[in-house]
């Protein structure tokens, strides 16, 4: 019995080297064709620039796209925290008993805060943001009403509660009307969905231009490098062996693009901050514009990798197969 396991052990261990050797070789090679593939891409940079230009406009769009409808969303759920019912207090109560009124609110469960606005505090607030103080100081009365301004708490910020809620405090004696400042926030939220759901499909349609525009790049480059092909054919090239150099080649394009892509992304939120910000002032929000973060950024870069080495993989498969030694 050990006079015949002993060989087998030998065999093992001996082709274990080999193997080695093997992975080693390979692993040697895919690096040589990789090096190989960017020095050619190297070797002419104005096309190649303007190939990375294309696919990387083509994936900047829907990433600006992505990025402001993120900051919309945030925006908007920011200001859905403040989501409140504004009761308009009627002109025969007094200070004294709207006061009395916001008091006896503050004991409701429902409500979160709230904080009353007197007739001349309404008119001052009016004055400050509506930009027609020397025209409403020619008033002879302070047309505008008192004002307690409703907060709910957490559990009753769902738009069904809210509503009730608006209704119950509607019926209160005093309360001429209520408004709740909600629906302009749902309309901001459907719109934020709406333009989720395009940007998918524009994303879509831009990652099918950006296999075409590689599928192309690589065919051409193929034709032109058609006599090579045939002669590693001749000397018994594989059809691995052929393909490597051009799969090299659409990674080194969604590499390239990628990364440029997302430079034009953050230029473009770099460009647009600084009206943003002055936006967000008026508003006297501390909203800050958000860019593009590193999960999104990673993202970005291996989507433009899968492209260009599936564009390069697709043109591959379709026209090697149509150069053969005769």
């Amino acid at each position: 019995m050990s006079t015949i396991k002993r060989p087998a052990r030998q065999g093992a261990s001996s082709q274990q080297p080999q193997l080695r050797a093997r992975g080693r070789s390979y692993l040697r090679h895919h690096l040589e064709m990789a090096q190989v593939s960017l020095r050619r891409l190297l070797l002419a940079p104005l096309a190649t620039l303007m190939t990375l230009a294309v696919i990387a406009i083509a994936l900047s769009l829907p990433g600006v796209l992505y990025v402001g409808l993120q900051n919309v969303g945030q925006l908007s759920q920011h200001w859905q925290g403040s989501a409140q019912i504004s009761l308009f207090l009627s002109d025969q109560l007094s200070e004294e008993e709207g006061r009395d009124l916001a008091l006896q609110l503050q004991s409701n469960s429902q409500i979160a805060q709230l904080s009353y606005l007197s007739k001349e505090q309404s008119l001052d607030d009016f004055k400050q943001y509506a930009g027609f103080g020397r025209a409403l100081d020619q008033l002879e009365y302070n047309p505008l009403p008192a004002v307690i301004a409703v907060i709910p708490a957490a559990d009753y910020e769902q738009p069904e509660l809210l509503l009730a809620l608006h209704q119950q405090l509607l019926s209160i004696d005093g309360v001429d009307d209520a408004q709740v400042d909600l629906a302009w926030v749902q309309r901001l939220q459907a719109m934020v969905k709406f333009g989720q759901r395009a940007v998918l499909v524009l994303g879509a349609l831009l990652a099918l231009g950006v296999l075409l525009v590689v599928g192309n790049t690589i065919r051409l480059e193929i034709l032109n490098r058609r006599d090579e092909i045939l002669v590693v054919k001749l000397v018994g090239g594989t059809d691995g062996f052929v393909r490597r150099p051009f799969l090299y080649t659409g990674f080194w394009y969604g590499v390239g693009a990628g990364l440029l892509a997302w430079l034009l992304v953050q230029l473009s939120l770099w460009y647009l901050s600084a009206v943003v910000d002055q936006l967000i002032q008026l508003y006297q929000s501390d909203f800050q514009l958000q860019g593009l973060g590193l999960g999104p950024s990673v993202v970005l870069l291996l989507l433009a990798i899968v492209l260009g080495s599936s564009g390069a993989w697709l043109a591959v498969l379709r026209h090697l197969k149509a150069i053969e030694p005769n």
